[in-house]
């Protein structure tokens, strides 16, 4: 966070601890450094191979001082500034098993570009907050020096409370840069954090996309073994009333003729409200069966073609039977269709809907025809959907979906 230039003094705690923080990092920042150049020390000329030993023990040492020196680097953002670094996926199974790994060797070759080039150079511009505040001291003190001449020690003097003063900036700005680079190449990786999030979020949309299913599916079943059971035992019950009683006065008479149709009309009301929840035959025996149940209530010509070999997942299958039923019903209602054609067919891992008529045309999602419903129905599984619809017609219906959720 930028403070006001009240708080940017020398003597203000602000400034003291952006240094602290800045020159507490410069023994980390050179370590790795440190330690390639540490094995030299024992090269022997003379010996043969003596060369590629070292150069492969001090790239195994500064390998095996990264993650200390990046768990160092977040403790010291921790302890002085209180900012707590996120901290990477953790690699499994050592150094080696994350040098083979794809994903976690991004992740150590962020922490040597920090340890190995940016650290370095920020560990230098540490030198010169150090050299600021050492070299000012020293010169704003040069008036206490032995006699000279008046003008350099005034001189002299100025420089130094101007470094002082300048000091407090230089360490905010070395400070800011450093925070930066820990939370860029120590931390995690963000573009792997948002597509982590994106799967997440898309392993989540499946599982409420499953619940609602399932849910429909309860509903369907609870309905079907419940209600329209007592339905169909009222309707039996005041049909067998019809027939047999037939010397009852007409106005009773007629009263359970009434009950007895109206009964049949829920009945019929409620079989058709199962069938759009979730039809039983589509989980007993597939798209072939149910789709060919819709085909023959469509009062059209439907050629119906369904290639399913291996059923796909339960959900894919009542988006594609709503998806027929729906489109089939919009063709009944607005087209002016003299036949409808409907394909199913599963190719490798996509499942293809065709419905096609020759009606009238201008279909459009945006108009409400039930189309839009179909649309967001079709990507909640990560399906397309497109209609080609001119005036004047024909128009396609053409949707596909992932098999497998």
């Amino acid at each position: 966070m930028d403070l006001p230039a009240a708080e940017r003094l020398p003597w203000s705690r602000e400034a003291w601890r952006d240094t602290l923080f800045v020159l507490s990092g410069a023994p980390l920042q050179a370590a790795c450094w440190t330690l390639l150049a540490l094995p030299w020390a024992f090269w022997v000329p003379e010996r043969a191979g003596s060369v590629l030993s070292l150069l492969l023990a001090s790239c195994a040492a500064a390998l095996a001082l990264v993650r200390p020196l990046t768990r160092a680097h977040r403790e010291r953002a921790w302890a002085v500034l209180g900012r707590d670094l996120p901290v990477p996926p953790a690699r499994p199974g050592g150094l080696l098993r994350a040098l083979r790994a794809e994903d976690p060797r991004r992740d150590l070759g962020r922490e040597l570009l920090y340890h190995l080039v940016v650290g370095p150079l920020l560990g230098g511009a540490a030198a010169a907050v150090a050299l600021a505040w050492a070299g000012g001291a020293a010169l704003a003190t040069a008036v206490f020096w032995p006699p000279h001449a008046a003008l350099l020690i005034a001189g002299l003097t100025l420089a130094g409370l101007a470094l002082l003063a300048a000091a407090p900036w230089l360490a905010a700005g070395v400070r800011r840069l450093d925070v930066r680079a820990m939370a860029a190449l120590l931390g995690p990786d963000r573009a792997r954090e948002l597509e982590r999030r994106v799967e997440d979020l898309a392993g989540k949309r499946a599982d409420v996309v499953d619940a609602a299913d399932l849910e429909r599916r309860r509903i369907e079943r609870d309905l079907h073994d419940g209600a329209q059971q007592r339905l169909v035992a009222l309707a039996m019950n005041l049909g067998l009333a019809r027939e047999t009683l037939t010397d009852v006065p007409e106005p009773a008479r007629r009263v359970i003729v009434e009950a007895h149709e109206e009964a049949k009309a829920a009945l019929a009301e409620l079989r058709d409200l199962i069938r759009g929840l979730h039809p039983a035959v589509l989980a007993d025996r597939g798209l072939d069966a149910a789709l060919s149940g819709v085909a023959a209530r469509v009062p059209l010509p439907v050629t119906l073609r369904v290639d399913v070999a291996e059923r796909v997942a339960s959900t894919v299958e009542a988006v594609a039977y709503f998806v027929v039923a729906e489109a089939l019903t919009n063709v009944v209602k607005h087209a002016g269709a003299a036949s409808v054609e409907v394909a199913v067919v599963r190719d490798g891992p996509t499942l293809r809907v065709r419905v096609a008529d020759d009606g009238a045309g201008g279909a459009d999602p945006a108009r409400g025809t039930g189309l839009a419903g179909l649309a967001r129905r079709v990507r909640s599984v990560d399906g397309t959907f497109r209609v080609v619809s001119p005036p004047g017609g024909p128009t396609a219906l053409t949707v596909e979906l992932p098999c497998a959720l």
